[in-house]
């Protein structure tokens, strides 16, 4: 499948893959400063996300196998690959299978482990939007509100909003399939899957997706990794201290 990217400035390319229910535009400022550090850097939309292609099949060997096909589009042998929870899961299946192609790979706030599906509420909430007779963004917000109460949250999920025609509203991402796929986004890796290279594992210090206890499981897929805790940051990390993780993982990038 062909993916959307924004690519970004020129040097040592980094491709940045994005969470559930996100998009490209989500890392735009900080992809920015990846380029002015000196980095070509490639902000991709996944499948069934962004202006990105829909389709029935969504897992993470096919969304590996989607990122090895924009590669070759692009002509990259090999980059840095960075990913956010969902996109970290998409990051560490392609390194296990393509490990050639990675210069290093960075996690954000993921673990290589099995996740019981936890967004229903959200998907609910999403799901109840009448879209056909909201005139307006701020008027679906209201409507969102009522089952999700943080304002952030509600921001993060409506920027997926646009007009389909000048009368309807729809989001960019495939709700229909993304609601079905909820085992497929917290699946693990295959026990023998390992990628050898330098890992950077980031995790928020308020956050409880990557544990202490997941390090032997950590240590068994990927022997090379380190794993940094950004103080006083939840689940969005790279977005609630964006210059940290920027420091944390610019200085990893260019070791």
């Amino acid at each position: 499948m062909e993916l959307y990217s924004k690519v970004l400035g020129a040097g040592k390319p980094l491709i940045i893959l994005h969470g559930f229910l996100g998009m490209s535009d989500n890392w735009k400022t900080l992809g920015k400063k990846y380029a002015d550090s000196g980095l070509e850097v490639h902000l991709l939309d996944q499948r069934n996300h962004g202006r990105s292609g829909w389709d029935s099949r969504f897992d993470y060997p096919t969304m590996a196998a989607d990122l090895l096909e924009y590669m070759d589009s692009k002509g990259l042998s090999s980059a840095s690959v960075l990913g956010h929870s969902m996109g970290g899961k998409t990051a560490m299946e392609f390194a296990c299978r393509y490990p050639s192609r990675v210069l290093n790979l960075l996690v954000a706030d993921i673990a290589p482990k099995y996740y019981p599906p936890h967004h229903k509420h959200i998907l609910d909430a999403l799901h109840s939007i009448p879209l056909e007779k909201m005139e307006s963004r701020t008027e679906a917000d209201d409507y969102l509100a009522q089952s999700i109460t943080e304002w952030g949250v509600r921001q993060f999920l409506l920027k997926n909003l646009y007009w389909e025609n000048p009368k309807k509203l729809g989001f960019r991402f495939n709700l229909k399939v993304l609601s079905s796929s909820m085992e497929a986004i917290g699946a693990t890796l295959e026990s023998n899957a390992a990628y050898s290279g330098p890992v950077l594992f980031l995790r928020g210090g308020n956050s409880d997706y990557i544990k202490d206890s997941d390090a032997p499981l950590m240590k068994k897929h990927f022997p090379n990794y380190q794993l940094v805790t950004i103080p006083e940051t939840g689940h969005w990390l790279h977005a609630e201290k964006p210059d940290v993780f920027f420091e944390k993982t610019i200085t990893f990038i260019k070791s």
